[in-house]
């Protein structure tokens, strides 16, 4: 698959790539994780306190970044896998870093917007087909990082490499790193169950627990990526590589549109308050999926089945 990479001349630079480590691309990111975090926890915050305010502004600007957020995360992802015979590990390392935030961006929205998604089926399942995607990429991504730490790879060959060079030997710091990568790739998999787990269990005694806990572990996640991405980033940090030119500090159209795009969600918001658009309402969990129209206790929603191999009664009682 890679036999046409050169692995035996190892240059003294690596090129730099502003389409993944531009800083337009790295602000973008770590202003849309940092204001969905904060959007979920005034939402929790309202639901915990049980507030009368039902924050239909408040859960389509989550909703739009949230979803802006793992779209592109996956982008990002997917580009990087597809230039892994040209990316060094220094590139590959930061848009591992991007993904953290896309992967803490969507827990923090599943955890404030779980009675949107239970009770409509398909925004359910393209959550969850969108977590398994980035679940994918980020263990795959993981995957080629542990190698390159393992084998201490030279941070100007390209990270393709990895399957092909001997190893150097373990770096100093080569034991911090491997536990490190390990534990991301582990928490990354249990948080994928879990949050499938909270998107389908009906009852949750714990609710205000789980939800305080999941928000204080995804800002811990997002923190510690952005941080990590400043630090190393030629954009805003030192880099760990030897880069031929600045290309990751400029500004371009390139750099400016992933910060237009934060404009978007803007948009929806207006047209909410102008009445241009409706968002269904959560009070009381108004939208009855099923026969009962009694209240439901607190902490619990309406739950759409997926007609296709969810519960058959349950379906056809929707469809009425």
């Amino acid at each position: 698959m890679f036999d046409n990479i050169n692995c035996t001349v190892i240059p003294s630079d690596a090129a730099t790539d502003a389409g993944v480590a531009g800083a337009g691309v790295l602000l973008s990111f770590i202003i849309t994780a940092g204001i969905s975090l904060i959007l979920s926890a005034v939402l929790i915050l309202r639901e915990i306190t049980r507030s009368s305010h039902e924050s239909k502004v408040v859960r389509k600007l989550l909703l739009s970044f949230s979803d802006q957020q793992v779209i592109t995360g996956i982008g990002i992802q997917c580009v990087g896998l597809a230039k892994m015979e040209f990316m060094v590990p220094y590139h590959f390392f930061i848009i591992w870093m991007l993904s953290l935030l896309s992967t803490a961006t969507h827990i923090g929205t599943l955890l404030a917007l779980v009675q949107d998604f239970k009770r409509d089926w398909v925004l359910r399942w393209i959550r969850q087909f969108f977590m398994f995607v980035n679940l994918v990429l980020s263990c795959v991504s993981g995957i080629f990082l542990l190698m390159s730490t393992m084998r201490n790879l030279s941070q100007t060959l390209p990270i393709a490499c990895v399957w092909q060079v001997q190893s150097n030997g373990a770096a100093s710091n080569s034991t911090i790193s491997v536990v490190g990568t390990i534990a991301v790739i582990s928490g990354n998999c249990i948080m994928f169950v879990l949050g499938f787990w909270y998107l389908h269990v009906k009852e949750r005694p714990w609710l205000k627990t789980i939800q305080v806990l999941g928000l204080v572990m995804s800002a811990a996640i997002a923190a510690g990526a952005a941080v990590r991405v400043i630090l190393l980033s030629q954009a805003f940090g030192k880099p760990s590589v030897d880069l031929r030119d600045g290309g990751e500090r400029d500004w371009s159209f390139g750099q400016l549109l992933p910060m237009l795009l934060l404009l978007l969600p803007l948009v929806s918001a207006v047209e909410i308050m102008r009445g241009e658009m409706r968002v269904p309402s959560i009070k009381d969990d108004e939208i009855s999926l099923v026969e009962s129209h009694q209240p439901k206790p607190y902490g619990q929603s309406s739950f759409q089945p997926n007609p296709f191999w969810g519960s058959s009664a349950a379906a056809s009682r929707w469809s009425k």
